[in-house]
């Protein structure tokens, strides 16, 4: 039987939680796989974390679900950065922590600047740590390429250094051996890649997560500007850019594997209402848009190729229509016609905290810690079914589904 839906995993929270893996996760893999451990529905592993290459993320997994997983199963929140191709020749200056250069090598930039290189390049603006201070005065390195784009992979390890470096490369326009131009009407291309907030280790509460970091870049440029900073994109959960590629990833994979039915529905599992659930639905309103788009298109078509008028201008409407935008053109169009999210209480989400005591309230009292350019819109906030694990969340998904694994 060919599989009509697909499966979006979050990691954290869902299937671990830091190194320790969640019980129900190996026990819910046992149902996706045959007994050759080929997966029985395609499935792409979507995480906001992007400190590593993919194929390193794969390899934990594999070990963690005992299930053999491949890197193209397997979406970080840098992923995107792939189709970004104006900016692969360009010189673009990247912040996070472990292996960044080779990140965005992979990724396709070919012309990459560290927050260390920077630092090595210009000793004297890293001055917050007393200890790190040049002993002796140094000169500027000459010749060094002047940085057009600024790409945010993830938390970094010293945020004082970072913070000041990447506020440097924007108020200098790239060019850091210039003094601060508070005067630019617009800055340097900046990319940012994971909004979390917070997310779910081994620790009882949630822990710092890009989001922050983000949230003290915006306040640190606003209040020495008086300007918003402004973002080329922002990828990552819960960002439609980044559903959109999981999509193309579901459909690669079905292809693959010689699947010919469409996959039209995807499920989103995860543990995060700000970024989870929130993506999974602002994507099914899209794509539930999507398709009234284009039959209000065909009626109107139709009514024209028949004299009735129809009531608005088709050209109109298909022009409208063209939320084909670059990025469909790049992935080709969605098979999927809705997105469905899961939550799982074994992360970030407390069903004993988030539901508030007095029923009048709602979860519009709720703190929004989602991003800035993201509103807060409860609806989106509300996940099609709350389950207490991943394995409760597959069965539920395969009774939905009328899917039966044909493990022995």
């Amino acid at each position: 039987i060919q599989p009509g839906f697909g499966l979006l995993f979050d990691i954290d929270g869902v299937l671990v939680r830091g190194k320790t893996p969640i019980p129900a996760a190996k026990k819910a893999f046992q149902k996706l796989v045959d007994s050759r451990g080929q997966f029985l529905v395609p499935v792409v592993f979507v995480t906001n974390a992007g400190n590593c290459l993919r194929q390193k993320k794969a390899d934990q997994l594999s070990q963690i679900l005992g299930v053999p997983i491949s890197q193209d199963q397997v979406m970080l929140s840098h992923s995107p950065l792939r189709m970004f191709t104006k900016y692969h020749e360009k010189c673009v200056l990247v912040s996070g922590q472990g292996p960044v250069l080779d990140i965005a090598n992979n990724l396709g930039f070919r012309n990459v600047v560290s927050i260390d290189m920077l630092r090595e390049y210009f000793p004297l603006l890293d001055m917050v740590d007393h200890n790190r201070r040049p002993k002796l005065p140094s000169s500027p390195i000459v010749n060094l390429p002047i940085v057009q784009a600024v790409i945010l992979f993830g938390e970094p390890i010293r945020w004082e250094t970072n913070l000041q470096l990447i506020i440097d490369v924007l108020l200098t326009n790239g060019s850091l051996g210039n003094a601060h131009e508070m005067r630019h009407s617009a800055h340097l291309p900046l990319l940012a890649c994971n909004m979390d907030l917070m997310w779910m280790a081994e620790a009882q509460s949630p822990r710092f997560g890009h989001g922050m970091f983000l949230v003290c870049l915006e306040n640190i440029y606003r209040k020495i500007t008086g300007q918003e900073l402004k973002y080329e994109a922002l990828m990552g959960k819960p960002s439609e850019l980044t559903y959109h590629f999981a999509e193309y990833l579901i459909r690669e994979q079905a292809a693959e594997r010689g699947w010919r039915t469409p996959i039209r529905t995807l499920y989103a599992i995860g543990d995060n209402l700000m970024t989870d659930i929130y993506g999974a639905n602002l994507y099914n309103r899209y794509l539930e848009e999507r398709v009234r788009t284009r039959q209000t298109a065909a009626q109107v078509v139709q009514a024209t190729v028949e004299g009735t008028g129809g009531g608005g201008s088709p050209k109109a409407l298909l022009q409208d229509q063209d939320i084909e935008t670059a990025l469909e053109s790049e992935l080709a169009s969605p098979s999927a016609t809705s997105c469905k999210s899961l939550l799982v209480c074994t992360g970030v989400y407390n069903p004993h905290s988030e539901v508030p005591a007095d029923a009048s309230h709602s979860i519009t009292e709720t703190v929004f810690h989602g991003h800035r350019d993201f509103r807060f819109d409860p609806a989106l906030m509300e996940p099609g079914h709350i389950v207490q694990d991943v394995h409760n969340a597959v069965e539920l998904i395969c009774q939905q589904e009328n899917f039966v694994s044909t493990r022995q």
